[in-house]
Formats: C-alpha cells, sequence, structure tokens
C-alpha cells in the first residue's frame, strides 16, 4: 500500500507539472486577447468568426483596467491585447521592464473634455476643478489638449511626458484631480469638467463629438494598437489578426456605429 501510495503521489506530481508547463505553451491557432469593453470587445467580435474560418480559434477576456491586460500578456495569460495606444505601452513596459511590442494601430479613440455644468471653455469659472487621468501618458494628453485650446500653457518641451508641475501658465486657475481613467465618467457630476479617453466616455453613454466641449483632432498620434510579445511579431496567427482587424469590414463598422467618436487608424 505504501509504494501504491508513493506511485499515486509521484503521477500527481507529474501531472501538476506537466500542466504548469503546458499553461504558457503557445498554441498556434489560438489567440487569447484581452480587450476593454468598448470600442474593442465589439471590433474583435466582429472578426472571430473571419478568423475561425482561417484557423484561427480567439478567446476574448474582458478587463476594465489599463494595468492587468499588459500584466497578463507579459505571463502568458494572454496572447495579445487591445487597449492601448503606444505612449501608454511604451511607458508602461519600461517601467515594469517587460517585453510587449506593437504590432500596429486599428483605431483612434479621441480624447475629450467633458462637464455637466458648462457647455464651452469660456463658461468655466475662476477655480474650477478638472479631473484628469493619473497615469503619467494619460495625464500628460490631457494636459496637451488643454493647452492646444489656450486654456493652460506648458514649459517647452515637455510633450507627452507634461505633468501638473509643468504647467507655467494658468489664467483660470484650474485645480487638476487626478483620478483612474475609468472612474472619469462617474465623477463627472462632481467636477467642473472631466478629460476622459474615449473608449470609457462611450462606456458611459458619452458622444465625443456631440457630448464634449473640447475634443482631439483626427490627426491625434494616439491610436490603439495590439500589443503582444515581443519576438512572436511574425507568427502566422498575429498577421491574420491584423489582416482582420485592418479590413474595410472593421472600418465600415467603425465608422457606421461611432460617430466619429472613434476613428480608423488604418
Amino acid at each position: 500500500m505504501k509504494k501504491f501510495g508513493v506511485f499515486i503521489l509521484i503521477t500527481i506530481l507529474s501531472l501538476s507539472f506537466l500542466t504548469g508547463c503546458s499553461k504558457g505553451k503557445n498554441d498556434e491557432n489560438l489567440i487569447r486577447i484581452g480587450v476593454s469593453p468598448e470600442p474593442h470587445k465589439k471590433i474583435v467580435e466582429l472578426v472571430k468568426e473571419d478568423l475561425e474560418k482561417e484557423g484561427i480559434k480567439v478567446e476574448i477576456i474582458e478587463f476594465t483596467d489599463y494595468i492587468k491586460p499588459n500584466l497578463a500578456l507579459a505571463e502568458n495569460e494572454l496572447d495579445a491585447n487591445f487597449f492601448q495606444h503606444e505612449p501608454y505601452m511604451n511607458e508602461f513596459r519600461e517601467k515594469k521592464n517587460i517585453d510587449i511590442v506593437s504590432i500596429g494601430g486599428v483605431h483612434i479613440e479621441p480624447m475629450g473634455l467633458y462637464s455637466s455644468k458648462y457647455n464651452s471653455i469660456d463658461e468655466l469659472k475662476d477655480g474650477s476643478e478638472i479631473a484628469i487621468p493619473n497615469d503619467t501618458t494619460n495625464g500628460a494628453r490631457a494636459l496637451l489638449l488643454l493647452e492646444k485650446h489656450n486654456i493652460i500653457k506648458l514649459k517647452d518641451g515637455v510633450g507627452a511626458f507634461a505633468t501638473e508641475n509643468d504647467i507655467k501658465e494658468n489664467p483660470k486657475n484650474l485645480k487638476f484631480k487626478p483620478l483612474d481613467a475609468a472612474m472619469l465618467p462617474r465623477i463627472l457630476n462632481d467636477v467642473d469638467g472631466a478629460v476622459i479617453n474615449g473608449n470609457y466616455a462611450l462606456e458611459a453613454n458619452l458622444i465625443p463629438t456631440e457630448d464634449a466641449i473640447l475634443i482631439e483632432d483626427k490627426d491625434s498620434p494616439y491610436a490603439n494598437i495590439i500589443a503582444i510579445r515581443g519576438g512572436e511579431e511574425n507568427q502566422e496567427r498575429f498577421k491574420k489578426l491584423m489582416k482582420a482587424l485592418q479590413s474595410d469590414k472593421v472600418k465600415n463598422f467603425i465608422e457606421e456605429n461611432y460617430k466619429d467618436g472613434v476613428i480608423p487608424a488604418f
């Protein structure tokens, strides 16, 4: 009985080891992709059947934050993600020391300044409180939007790394409240305005081109990308994924459903 028990124990341990080893193994016919709910999930769902006809099974995993999708990708729990723009990915990659890369852009979600109290920037009062994303990249993006419309003036050369400390002119004495990007639509009634990422605006049923009192131009460099692990760029499954996502079918879907609140980037 003792020998039999030892045999069973060894078998269980061996199976556990093999399972652990296979967990991170790549399947050339499978793409586990992490997405934000809107519009990323809908766009991937649109091409899922097309990819299956190409022999690629797609598993869609939904995330509601900007942290977990990159960590899950780096740890082999995902094969790709679709939620971020390249400046954010680059900063995250450097900060977390992980090897993830972009294989192409799909769409742009213009960031906008929204307010439930005012209809134009001219109505903003002295000392108004403006909420902005608290991550470095999107916080800077929000400040650059305000600068472009002459609401504030930033120090020369700060660009995509701008912070509140780089504001050198603030005629309306605006007060900035950095918060998690996903929280911004929820606190819109508690502040005078909030600079909100396009995907979170859409999730909150805000139409950027109609509801924002300021919005990024169509030439915004912040296209949302597909990220994968470095060194896997030439895998056939990802070439098929990008072909499907940069198709006329996706372009038409974006243009017909999002009223310039989402813009094709290809």
